[in-house]
C-alpha cells in the first residue's frame, strides 16, 4: 500500500551511514550511538524493550522484543517470555493512557517472508492500537494507508504515559524509559 503522510521517513532515509547495523538490528539498536528517540526506543527492560514501527499501520503501532536473539518463539526461556509480555502488557496500558483506543490487533510474524515479517530471525510482538472507523475505502479499495500522526509525535505521547507508570524510571525525554519487573 502507499503512503500518503510520511514526513518522519526522510529523518531514516537521510540518515548517515544506512549500514548502520552489521548484523541483527534488534540486536544492535540498543547500544547503538545516538539517542533512543532518534531510534523510536521507547522503553527498557532487562530482558525486552519497546521501538516505535518505522512503517506503522497505525498511529503507536509498536514492538515488544526481547533482547534474546531468536526467531523462534519456542525457544525463549520462561524468563524472558514473561518478561517480554508483561512489557507487552506496560504497552497496552501506555497505549490506553496516551492514545485511547477502542481496541488493539496484538499478534507475530512468525518466520521471515512466508509469515509477512521483514525480520524473521528476530522475534517481536507487535502491538497496533485501532479505533472503530480506522479501516476505511483508502486501504480496502484504494490500496493506500493514511496515518494522522508522525511517528515522532507519538513517541512524545507514549514516552510521557511510560513515564507514569510505577516502576518506571526516566532521566531524560531522549532516553527510553527504564521498566522494572512487576
Amino acid at each position: 500500500m502507499d503512503q500518503i503522510f510520511a514526513p518522519w521517513r526522510i529523518d531514516w532515509v537521510e540518515r548517515e551511514g544506512n549500514e548502520e547495523f552489521d548484523d541483527c538490528v534488534f540486536c544492535e539498536l540498543p547500544d547503538a550511538d545516538g539517542s533512543d528517540r532518534e531510534y523510536n526506543l521507547l522503553a527498557r527492560g532487562e530482558h525486552a524493550f519497546v521501538l516505535l514501527n518505522n512503517y506503522p499501520y497505525n498511529p503507536g503501532h509498536a514492538m515488544v522484543i526481547p533482547h534474546e536473539h531468536t526467531g523462534e518463539y519456542r525457544d525463549l526461556d520462561e524468563t524472558s517470555l514473561l518478561a517480554k509480555e508483561r512489557l507487552v502488557q506496560r504497552t497496552i496500558d501506555a497505549m490506553d493512557e496516551a492514545l485511547r483506543p477502542d481496541g488493539y490487533n496484538v499478534g507475530y510474524n512468525l518466520g521471515h517472508a512466508a509469515a509477512g515479517g521483514s525480520i524473521g530471525d528476530h522475534l517481536h510482538a507487535h502491538i497496533v492500537p485501532r479505533w472503530e472507523g480506522d479501516t476505511n475505502f483508502m486501504p480496502a479499495i484504494g490500496e493506500t494507508n493514511v496515518i494522522v500522526e508522525a511517528v515522532t509525535d507519538t513517541y512524545d505521547r507514549l514516552h510521557e504515559a511510560f513515564e507514569a507508570q510505577d516502576g518506571v524510571t526516566s532521566d531524560r525525554p531522549e532516553r527510553a524509559v527504564s521498566v522494572d519487573a512487576r
